[in-house]
């Protein structure tokens, strides 16, 4: 059989990449190196991430928040509380360990976004969204193969042929997005240009003999960061160059001697519990695709875990990828539409890594680092600089350029609630575009059947239109088109051909 797609990496993004590719009708195969994909690490403490408001909007848009915030099972254990859920004020986020409070930001500033099941940012546990993941891929009809990671592959002009788990697989086209040390990034000789790593980074679970030792928080010291959450979670970034990360076994002995030097005590562990390394080597791949094959996610881009973004950036590359890559396989793709994948999201990866570069430099322990963290406290606490820094951290910010001069274009779209009860979040489910038309215009609705197979057309009022008179959509969400006062039709017809060819026009070279 050949697949459409073989997709090597079976974590989050591989999972949703795989759900946008079936859900345009293309047959997936996903091959996971790991034969379990239940890990200690994914689970809380560690296993706990931030999701920011374009990841909440394209789960919601396509059915999937309602599950991912579904109650879940209690557990045999109460995780214990993080450090800021102590504080009378309600923190929306941090740089580098600095936080911003949702009292402090003005979202007056954001003009355009409406009330919303999907908000601006919430908590998930990584083996909670892997599983909603893969149930959802499965009941799709992906096929999904654990123990199988890729060893080789070969391209064609017609297909890529894959070993793995000691089998061969063929696929029209192959997406790597199996992490930092990606085999498929590195078999298909991508270019993978970046900064090395200045620290070692080290999460740890343990216990203690005398645990009023460390103040529980974030701290800074003249020789690193650690923050601690009672009774026994442990951050710590030691100014190493990355020098222990994945050289040694990570013992009680060395964490503790790690500890006592940078959190400047004598403070004695009695047992190590679980324990990982991480670094802030932060690399990009210079292209997203060579050939016939893919790049997405940590396969593309990696960056240290601070902050959260990593995750967030990978689910954004499988919203942008999956309709660009199924329209393509379809024949129904305009000349160039897969490469505005690379250029749309290799900036916006660029700029995550350069965010967390910035955070490191705000963390060496030196005389300067402390001086500009002075300074970044007293911004972050004013009304301008936590909308900044959430509009950042939350993603609320983040604009493709697609040209136009309407505000709202290459921005994500706002949930408009229709009079009739219906929201834009509800009417993206089906993975395709959006023309909404709010004067019920008939010049739209002739022209949105030329794309029938394509493009919805919804006429109805909104109870807030913000000011517009119809709004087109891509199949991500994204605004290609927006009109005020009598808009012209011909305006849209362009922006429908460009996101999605002229129909009955011929399959566009790939």
């Amino acid at each position: 059989m050949i697949y459409d797609v073989l997709i090597a990496g079976g974590g989050p993004v591989g999972l949703f990449l795989a759900c946008e590719l079936r859900l345009a009708g293309l047959s997936v195969l996903v091959l996971e190196q790991a034969e379990d994909p239940r890990s200690p690490l994914k689970r809380l403490p560690f296993g706990m991430r931030g999701l920011s408001a374009p990841t909440i909007e394209a789960f919601y848009r396509r059915g999937l928040l309602d599950e991912l915030t579904a109650p879940k099972p209690a557990k045999d254990s109460a995780p214990s509380a993080a450090h800021w859920m102590h504080q009378s004020r309600r923190p929306g986020g941090h740089f580098a360990g600095i936080q911003f409070f949702h009292d402090n930001i003005d979202t007056s500033k954001w003009p355009y976004r409406l009330p919303s099941p999907a908000g601006t940012s919430m908590m998930v546990e990584m083996e909670s969204l892997e599983t909603v993941l893969a149930a959802r891929a499965e009941a799709m009809g992906v096929e999904i193969r654990r123990g199988f990671g890729v060893e080789e592959f070969d391209q064609s002009d017609e297909d890529v042929t894959v070993r793995a788990g000691g089998e061969t697989f063929r696929g029209s086209w192959l997406v790597g997005c199996d992490g930092g040390r990606s085999t498929v990034r590195k078999a298909g000789g991508f270019e993978f240009v970046g900064t090395d790593p200045e620290f070692t980074g080290y999460s740890a679970e343990i216990e203690m003999a005398d645990p009023d030792k460390l103040r529980p928080g974030r701290h800074y010291t003249a020789t690193g960061m650690y923050t601690y959450t009672p009774p026994g979670t442990i951050t710590m970034v030691d100014f190493d160059g990355g020098a222990f990360h994945r050289t040694q076994p990570i013992t009680l002995e060395h964490v503790q001697k790690v500890l006592r030097r940078i959190s400047v005590t004598d403070a004695t562990l009695t047992a190590l519990k679980l324990a990982t390394t991480w670094t802030d080597r932060a690399y990009q791949a210079t292209a997203y695709r060579k050939g016939r094959i893919l790049l997405a996610g940590d396969a593309a881009h990696i960056h240290s875990p601070l902050g959260g973004q990593g995750l967030n950036l990978g689910l954004g590359d499988a919203m942008n990828l999956g309709w660009k890559l199924a329209a393509t396989i379809r024949g129904e793709a305009p000349d160039g539409l897969l490469d505005t994948y690379s250029s749309e999201r290799h900036p916006i990866g660029a700029q995550v890594l350069d965010w967390s570069r910035a955070q490191v430099g705000l963390m060496r322990p030196s005389r300067s680092s402390r001086a500009l963290e002075a300074i970044i406290r007293d911004l972050i606490d004013t009304r301008d600089g936590a909308a900044y820094f959430a509009e950042r951290v939350w993603g609320v910010s983040l604009r493709y350029d697609l040209g136009g001069s309407h505000p709202l274009v290459g921005r994500s779209a706002p949930d408009f609630e229709l009079v009739d009860g219906r929201r834009l979040g509800d009417l993206l489910r089906a993975g395709r575009g959006l023309l909404l038309d709010f004067d019920a215009c008939a010049p739209f609705e002739a022209l949105a059947s030329r794309w029938a197979d394509r493009i919805t057309y919804v006429a109805s009022d909104a109870k807030d239109r913000r000011g517009l008179s119809a709004l087109f959509t891509r199949p991500d969400g994204v605004v290609a088109w927006a009109g005020e006062t009598a808009p012209n039709p011909e305006d849209v017809a362009r922006a429908a051909s460009q996101w999605f060819g002229e129909p009955g026009k011929e399959p566009a070279s790939v």
